[in-house]
């Protein structure tokens, strides 16, 4: 767990640093992120646990004492299958739970943290907005990034609109930290203003006034950057905030919508072709006009060319608009896919922490090594090819190209004979892999076909 908590913080300490945030708030945000770490840290535990436990009765001859006295392997991991039961009933109400609460706590602090600005208040290369300015610089310098290069202001109207531009070659932010009141001095710039017409006739001509400064300062009120709640919790539209019972209804719900869009966007190119209108008031004439390579023969060119052109037209805008929904679909679908792969998620972590202490016990039992050695790494190698097989699988069910619920569930059935396995070979006693046991069909083979006899 504080390997993952470590993880955790190097992911995320681009969002904490320079915002001035105090202890509490980082261990709280810690807090919120912790119950996510849960699904990765709880099959790995017991994974590595099973394998250290097992081996170590191995090593120290304890089964063989067990087996001595009439205890076989089922019987020894008895209690601890109950255990195992117990936790995966607790992971489930943890998944179902506690994780949805968490998520919605982090996710919240995280957009509130992300409000907050650092003293400096711009970022280069990006417009940025500050209070009724949006600034763009090129480059910051200095010991406090107060030195600013090739600065572009844009300056908000009252009336709405960016009418007034300022550029300069360079900048310095002057404030403290005490201050509401950032101040922006400009150096060898201009300032341009467009100057709005009340006559129409006269807007065509998009007059302004340009001026020249060599100094210019602009105060800037930033008491509004760090007047941040970051308690405030109105954030809840993700799938991991929510319940079983809840993803079910969402579910539900979008797939219902998914497929109402879906009839009505087929509908509307249906009938934008005029199939519809075909068989409706159609009398043929009497003589009927023959052509022998294309209907364009019964028109004059003008005609026809109208009737092409109306043709690609509408071709045109029926394809713009097929790509354009198509886009739609695509995000919604993989909106509902990562609903349900939420869903099946809270179910496959109790199972995968039942079919994981049936591959670690029985092999701890075969490679009778126990401490943090050798069981650690089986352990982590064999949690790699689960949790990579699982991500995989995920990201394409969220692309759509296999079943969420086969994505879901993929690395835990691959799990699942692995199991199998290693408990069959450790009830009878044999070892991991035995290179006699592969060769020995083809020996009985080559005897029976009485190959190389003499």
């Amino acid at each position: 767990m504080f390997i993952f908590v470590l993880q955790t913080i190097w992911l995320y300490i681009g969002e904490l640093a320079g915002k001035d945030l105090d202890v509490g708030i980082i261990f709280k945000f810690l807090l919120y992120f912790s119950p996510k770490l849960v699904p990765l840290v709880l099959p790995l535990t017991i994974l590595l646990t099973s394998i250290m436990t097992f081996g170590s009765f191995a090593e120290n001859y304890e089964f063989a004492a067990m087996k001595s006295a009439g205890i076989s392997l089922q019987r020894a991991m008895r209690s601890l299958t109950f255990f195992i039961v117990f936790i995966s009933l607790i992971a489930f109400f943890f998944a179902n739970n506690v994780i949805p609460a968490a998520e919605f706590k982090s996710i919240n602090l995280r957009k509130n943290i992300a409000k907050l600005k650092p003293a400096m208040a711009i970022t280069e290369g990006i417009f940025n907005d500050v209070g009724n300015f949006n600034i763009k610089v090129n480059k910051k310098s200095g010991n406090n990034d107060q030195y600013l290069d090739d600065v572009i202001i844009h300056q908000k109207s009252v009336r709405g609109g960016n009418y007034t531009v300022i550029k300069a070659k360079k900048g310095e932010l002057v404030g403290s930290t005490n201050s509401d009141i950032l101040s922006l001095i400009l150096n060898d710039g201009n300032y341009y203003d467009e100057i709005q017409q009340k006559n129409p006739a006269k807007r065509a001509n998009k007059p302004f006034t340009k001026s020249a400064f060599k100094e210019y300062v602009i105060n800037i009120d930033i008491s509004n950057f760090n007047n941040v709640d970051l308690d405030d919790e109105n954030y809840r539209n993700s799938q991991g905030m929510l319940k079983a019972s809840e993803l079910n209804e969402s579910i539900d719900s979008l797939s219902t919508s998914y497929n109402e869009e879906l009839d009505k966007f087929a509908d509307v190119i249906y009938r934008r072709t005029g199939a519809t209108l075909f068989a409706a008031n159609f009398t043929p004439a009497d003589s009927l006009k023959t052509f022998e390579s294309s209907i364009l023969e019964l028109y004059d060119t003008d005609q026809a060319l109208q009737v092409v052109n109306l043709s690609l037209g509408m071709v045109n805008a029926s394809i713009s608009n097929i790509r354009v929904k198509e886009g739609e679909f695509k995000n919604n679908l993989k909106q509902l896919n990562k609903f349900e792969i939420a869903l099946h998620e809270k179910y496959a972590l109790g199972v995968a922490c039942i079919i994981l202490f049936f591959v670690g016990a029985p092999l701890g039992a075969i490679i009778r090594k126990g401490g943090m050695g050798l069981p650690m790494v089986i352990a982590i190698l064999i949690f790699l090819t689960y949790h990579f097989i699982g991500i995989f699988a995920k990201n394409s069910a969220e692309e759509g190209q296999i079943s969420p619920f086969l994505a879901t569930w993929f690395s835990t059935l691959i799990m699942l004979p692995l199991g199998v396995f290693f408990t069959y070979r450790a009830t009878t006693d044999q070892g991991l892999l035995s290179f006699g046991n592969f060769i020995e069909p083809f020996n009985k083979l080559v005897k029976k076909l009485g190959i190389f006899r003499k």
